[in-house]
């Protein structure tokens, strides 16, 4: 059990992802879109013991402006019983991360993965020493993972992440969390994703960077498990809230077709999202971790 300090900020937050790559749990990262879902996530956390990462990305950064974004995510923060991060999710202009960093998340990830080597080791150091300066963590990304449904656009070009690179990436730009690609895939709806553990123990013999695995919706419960004593530091998660959320609300208006109360109709596709949030954490260990 992890003791909770009175600053439950950034740097405690930073520290838990560390000290997971030695302990047999793996956080969670989850895509947000609205107040609605966020203060769900960190109702499970808080009912579970568990710190908890949440995640706006370029879609959610293009409903509300950065600094909206972060004062909403940060008054959660500050109310929250367990350490909540505030995340900027794959991003690739250094101004967003700029404004992001100055208006209060906690950590970013620069997005470089479609760069040639040399360029997102070049950029993804510029934004380490910007966001460093600020007090800010930083995620980046080496190979590239890719995307089931094309979401990534037309010239995204996926690869598998070379354990070398992996290396002298960490050792050149100082980022505090690595992103990799081991057979992992955003926004797949069912768990057919191959991981390929043998790849991702090379890496971790490259470096001891802690590692991040987007794509986590479609990991097979049973490879999730055996992330847990990996350097495998946080999973992100976005596609099984969405669909947690979607599908029930489909469900409610079929149910109910002639309902247009935004609070009656969100009520049980919120509950579905906090009990998703919830079931993925207690699998990734996360249970009971703050007393």
């Amino acid at each position: 059990m992890l003791t909770l300090p009175k600053n439950k900020f950034q740097p405690f937050f930073t520290d838990l992802m560390g000290k997971a790559v030695h302990e047999k749990h793996v956080f969670a990262g989850f895509n947000v879109f609205s107040l609605d879902d966020a203060y769900e996530i960190v109702r499970a956390a808080e009912k579970i013991g568990a710190p908890v990462m949440l995640m706006v990305n370029k879609l959610a950064v293009g409903l509300y402006p950065i600094e909206v974004w972060a004062d909403t995510l940060n008054m959660l923060v500050r109310h929250a019983s367990v350490p909540v991060c505030a995340h900027l999710d794959h991003t690739t202009d250094i101004n967003v991360i700029e404004r992001a960093c100055k208006a209060g998340f906690d950590s970013v990830m620069f997005d470089g993965s479609q760069l040639p080597l040399e360029e997102n080791i070049a950029q993804t150091r510029r934004v380490v020493e910007l966001a460093h300066g600020l007090g800010v963590a930083v995620e980046a990304e080496i190979g590239a993972v890719g995307y089931s449904d094309g979401a990534g656009g037309k010239d995204y070009k996926s690869a598998m992440t070379d354990p070398k690179e992996a290396g002298r990436f960490a050792r050149e730009t100082h980022v505090d969390w690595l992103a990799v690609s081991v057979g992992n895939v955003h926004r797949m709806e069912t768990q057919d994703a191959v991981i390929d553990f043998d790849l991702l123990s090379q890496i971790e013999k490259e470096t001891d960077v802690p590692l991040v695995l987007h794509g986590s919706t479609g990991i097979k419960d049973a490879d999730m498990k055996k992330l847990l004593p990996t350097h495998v530091c946080k999973v992100n998660i976005g596609t099984a809230l969405r669909m947690a959320f979607g599908n029930t609300l489909r469900a409610e208006f079929e149910k109910n077709p002639k309902a247009f109360d935004r609070t009656e109709l969100f009520a049980k596709p919120l509950q579905m999202v906090r009990e998703e949030a919830e079931k993925k954490m207690v699998m990734l260990g996360c249970k009971g971790l703050i007393g």
